[in-house]
């Protein structure tokens, strides 16, 4: 199906709930991001073990979906991969000596183990970015979702999605294996330090790209449908003035 007729029986998207997004954005922030971490830095201060710090603070994403399969009756992909990715961080944080060097080498680990799993998600039905978008250009109701995978239909859409996986998996692979260097290559104490600074500025710098990059391939989609729209427009008048003629 060419992207033209895609296009015209693609809906447009469907109005949001600004109540029921607003409501979504704050669990999903919540209980994935802002609850997990706050659980593993109280466990860790009294006292617990990383392991254990880990397993508890795991049971907020947990919760997440519990809520989403009540309220949706499906299972959100972002708490899954949530959960996918404290289940590396545990595994990774058993692994091998204790020392601060091989801490600051294990969080490395997680961030390309993630990489990893970016990549590798290329070669599933649809790519990570794809569940990622989903989650957070809808508001979870089936008019939104349906609009959204409805999108898949486009090549351009398609292309933009595969790209944005492409270039996280890379960029989470390739900051794993600089933080390694640099755990080897300078202090601990200024490992700690870097370390840190390095998972945000690089997840920022990610999410900067992949709006612009989103903002830069929906025009040009719209742009290449204008211009077959008046190709179309000008077979059509040209073919009716033949008409005409004749």
């Amino acid at each position: 199906m060419s992207d033209q007729q895609t296009r015209v029986e693609q809906p447009a998207s469907p109005a949001r709930s600004g109540k029921a997004a607003a409501l979504g954005w704050i669990l999903t922030i919540g209980l994935n991001v802002v609850a997990p971490i706050i659980t593993y830095n109280q466990l860790r201060d009294h006292g617990w073990s990383e392991f254990g710090a880990l397993l508890v603070s795991s049971a907020w994403p947990v919760l997440d979906t519990a809520i989403s399969v009540a309220w949706r009756r499906k299972v959100d992909e972002f708490a899954v991969v949530t959960m996918v990715f404290l289940a590396i961080t545990a595994v990774v944080s058993l692994i091998g000596a204790h020392s601060a060097r091989a801490l600051l080498i294990k969080d490395s680990g997680v961030t390309g183990l993630f990489g990893a799993l970016c990549l590798a998600t290329l070669l599933a039905r649809r790519p990570l970015m794809f569940y990622f978008g989903r989650k957070f250009a809808t508001d979870g109701t089936p008019e939104s979702t349906a609009w959204w995978n409805g999108l898949w239909e486009f090549e351009g859409f398609r292309r933009t999605m595969t790209v944005m996986t492409t270039v996280w998996g890379v960029t989470y692979l390739a900051e794993s294996a600089l933080r390694v260097v640099l755990a080897y290559a300078l202090p601990t104490d200024t490992m700690v330090i870097i370390s840190p600074i390095m998972v945000y500025a690089v997840l920022g710098m990610l999410g900067v790209w992949t709006a612009l990059y989103g903002k830069r391939s929906q025009r040009e989609g719209e742009r290449r449908a204008a211009e077959a729209d008046a190709k179309a427009e000008a077979q059509a008048r040209a073919s009716g003035a033949g008409a005409t003629a004749s």
